[in-house]
């Protein structure tokens, strides 16, 4: 007697792209990140080393 054999299909060959699609609201530079967590470091070392 035979064994009966199921095969899942492959889909799309692992090549299934889930919510890429380039309406993004705002786009950031790497450079703009920088100077932004920059200026956040430097204010938290001004606040915390200034007189109370």
């Amino acid at each position: 007697m035979a064994e009966d054999k199921v095969y899942m299909p492959s889909g799309a060959g692992g090549l299934v792209r889930f919510g890429e699609d380039d309406g993004e609201a705002f786009k950031i530079k790497p450079k703009h990140v920088m100077f932004f967590v920059t200026g956040i470091i430097v204010l938290e070392l001004v606040l915390r080393f200034l007189p109370k």
